[in-house]
C-alpha cells in the first residue's frame, strides 16, 4: 500500500532560504495550510537539531486555517565553499474524530498513515550589487537621520532665541513698571506735602483773624487817633484865633 499524500500545503515548497551574514540569527518562515476538512497534526524535524531553533515543532492545524513556523539558524562561520546539507521533513496525520491525546496518535500511527514533505536549506550571501544597494540606503538612511537632527536642533535654536527674546521683553516692562510705580509713590508724597501746606497756610490765616478780632485794644485804636486829632486840631485853632 503506497504511503498517503502530503495533505499540508507548504510555503516555500521545497527549500528554505537563510540570507547573510550569519554572524547573527537568521530566522526562515515555513507556513503550512490545511485545505482539508479535517484536523491535521505535524511534526517539523531536522537533521542538525543543534544548528536551528524551530517554534512551533508540532501541533495542531484546523480545517482550511494556517500555520507559520519559525525556523532560526543560529550564528556561524559561514564558508561559501561548504554546500549545505541540512534538511528539514514534515510530518503530519490526519487527526480521527475525537481523539485527544496527540502522543499518543503519533506513537500508534501506521507508517502508512504518516504524510511527510522534505525541504533542504539554501545558505545565500548578499551579492556585490546588493552590498552596494544597502550601503548606499545605509548612507541615505544616516543622511536623512542627520538632516533630521539638524533640522530639530535649528528649531530648538530659533524656539531658544525666541525663548531669549520674550524674556528680555518681560524684564524690560518689569523694569517700567517698577519706574512708573516709583513715580506714581513720588506723586502722591508731592501732593500729601502740598495739601498739609495749604492746610497749614490756612491754618495760620485763620488763627490771626481770630486773634486781632479778640483784641480789645485793635478795635479801640481808630477811636483814640480820632480824639487825639480832635484835641490837636482843637488847640491849633484856639491859638491863631487868640
Amino acid at each position: 500500500m503506497s504511503r498517503l499524500e502530503q495533505v499540508l500545503i507548504l510555503d516555500p515548497p521545497s527549500d528554505l532560504r537563510f540570507r547573510g551574514p550569519f554572524t547573527d540569527v537568521v530566522t526562515a518562515n515555513l507556513k503550512l495550510r490545511n485545505p482539508s476538512d479535517r484536523r491535521v497534526c505535524f511534526k517539523v524535524k531536522t537533521t542538525a537539531p543543534r544548528r536551528y531553533c524551530v517554534r512551533p515543532n508540532s501541533g495542531v492545524i484546523d480545517p482550511g486555517a494556517t500555520v507559520t513556523v519559525s525556523v532560526m539558524l543560529q550564528p556561524f562561520d559561514y564558508d561559501p565553499n561548504e554546500k549545505s546539507k541540512h534538511k528539514f521533513m514534515v510530518q503530519s496525520i490526519l487527526v480521527p474524530a475525537g481523539a485527544s491525546d496527540l502522543e499518543a496518535l503519533w506513537k500508534d500511527a501506521k507508517p502508512d498513515d504518516l504524510m511527510d514533505s522534505k525541504l533542504r536549506c539554501v545558505f545565500e550571501m548578499p551579492s556585490d550589487l546588493e552590498k552596494v544597494r544597502v550601503c548606499s540606503a545605509q548612507n541615505e538612511l544616516e543622511a536623512a537621520v542627520n538632516a533630521s537632527s539638524g533640522a530639530r536642533a535649528g528649531a530648538l535654536s530659533t524656539d531658544d532665541t525666541e525663548t531669549r527674546r520674550l524674556t528680555d521683553e518681560c524684564k524690560r516692562l518689569q523694569t517700567e513698571v517698577e519706574k512708573l510705580l516709583d513715580e506714581n509713590h513720588q506723586l502722591k508724597d508731592e501732593g500729601l506735602r502740598m495739601r498739609k501746606a495749604n492746610q497749614l497756610d490756612s491754618s495760620v490765616s485763620r488763627s490771626s483773624a481770630a486773634m486781632l478780632s479778640k483784641d480789645p485794644s485793635s478795635r479801640s485804636l481808630p477811636s483814640l487817633l480820632v480824639v487825639l486829632a480832635a484835641v490837636f486840631i482843637g488847640f491849633f485853632l484856639g491859638k491863631f484865633v487868640l
